[in-house]
């Protein structure tokens, strides 16, 4: 028999504290947890501070020897930096350290190879790898080794020698088929405008519990693992709120601290759903230490993405996990609610914030509908608010609150 198994990678965490260090002990806390999702072990960690980062070698020559050392002692095959690495950073660590050497970005674009499902998943991971690797060919000696390892899936696998000019051929190609799967989004979205019904799209920090809110609300099946970005693939579900009006929710990929401006750009129109939507909801994993610098993430992220004027509902999950209970605020928020969606606690709040929501954003209508018409006041439940129905011996009067589209309907 031959033993097939491949070993885990341990590696080294590795970060610049510019700002304090319990900032920085954060960020290598979530970067730890991106390695173990990653399927890495960690060894170790090493923090500097420094007013700036080192452009040679990212963190400084005695720090670097002391790394050596430290590799030497745990065995460690590979270190990973906290912050994107440029070119000559990543070929002087090589050189001096001999181990492979990744950053934070790799390791992200490497889960998320891992996670995609779809065709246009899989196409925007790819269009982000190799837009990350195009400017580092000579860097990264190691990363195109075969075996295991992080950054092995997805077109990593591909010999080092692969020719610039091919890389910029694939770019060209999978840019192309990002384009029309956007037009073929924007038709949609665009059919989805002259439906009345609305759109709540439910963001957030990843693993805040997004998809066990689709999954508590519309049996979505969608993967819930305690892991970050335990699912990739945007998922839109029909649900009837309990005034029995029917939206729209929509989960998009999660958020993270750094996220790299290559899945920004190659995520582009996924994350943008949040753009289209009339509602977003806004999940917080209120039991995390770094709840505050996460949501700040979050509305960071919303701005690059130029979403804004929207209402936001923010929804501070995960309450059971608290032992003194603060008082949760959220200033950028039109709405809060507190909630343990796992146990299904807070959400009757949260349907009660998304109702009010919609009906800010409606019209006030108070008519009388013919018999003839009786169909009228069903698309008034259907799509609207109904307030009151009374039949009456001219027609059907209805008060309600409907979307400002419909009005041209009845």
């Amino acid at each position: 028999m031959f033993d097939t198994k491949q070993d885990t990678e341990k590696v080294i965490l590795v970060a610049v504290a510019t700002e304090s260090e319990e900032s920085a002990r954060e960020s290598l806390d979530e970067l730890e947890e991106l390695v173990n999702t990653a399927g890495a072990q960690v060894a170790g960690r090493i923090i500097q501070n420094l007013e700036h980062i080192n452009s040679a070698t990212y963190i400084g020559s005695g720090k670097v020897s002391e790394l050596k050392d430290f590799i030497w002692e745990t065995e460690a095959t590979a270190i990973v930096c906290d912050d994107e690495l440029s070119p000559a950073q990543y070929k002087n660590l090589e050189d001096e350290l001999d181990v492979k050497v990744m950053d934070r970005t790799l390791v992200i674009l490497d889960i998320f190879a891992g996670r995609a499902k779809t065709a246009e998943g899989k196409i925007q991971v790819e269009l982000a790898q190799l837009r990350y690797r195009s400017t580092r060919l000579i860097g990264m000696r190691n990363l195109s080794r075969q075996g295991g390892g992080i950054g092995t899936r997805g077109p990593g696998e591909k010999k080092l020698e692969v020719d610039r000019r091919l890389i910029r051929n694939r770019i060209a190609q999978l840019k192309a088929q990002v384009e029309d799967m956007e037009n073929h989004r924007q038709v949609t979205r665009a059919k989805r405008q002259g439906n009345p019904v609305p759109v709540v799209a439910i963001v957030g920090y990843t693993n805040a519990g997004k998809s066990t809110l689709l999954n508590t609300l519309t049996d979505a099946k969608v993967l819930e693992e305690d892991k970050l970005f335990a699912t990739l693939d945007p998922t839109t579900r029909n649900y009837k709120l309990p005034d029995g009006q029917e939206i729209l929710l929509t989960d998009t990929v999660g958020f993270i601290r750094k996220l790299p401006h290559h899945l920004i750009d190659a995520f582009r129109s996924t994350l943008e759903e949040a753009k289209y939507s009339d509602i977003i909801l806004h999940i917080v994993d209120s039991s995390n230490p770094a709840m505050d610098k996460n949501v700040h993430a979050v509305y960071e992220t919303l701005q690059n993405l130029d979403i804004k004027d929207k209402i936001i509902i923010t929804v501070f999950n995960k309450i059971d996990k608290l032992e003194n209970k603060p008082i949760m605020k959220d200033f950028r928020a039109d709405y809060t609610v507190e909630a343990s969606i796992k146990y299904g606690v807070g959400i009757d709040k949260m349907n009660e914030a998304i109702e009010t929501a919609l009906k800010s954003m409606r019209i006030h209508l108070e008519k009388v509908f013919s018999y003839a018409e009786a169909g009228k006041p069903g698309l008034i439940r259907k799509y609207g608010q109904l307030v009151r129905e009374e039949y009456r011996e001219d027609g059907i009067f209805v008060e309600a609150y409907v979307p400002a589209e419909m009005m041209k309907k009845l």
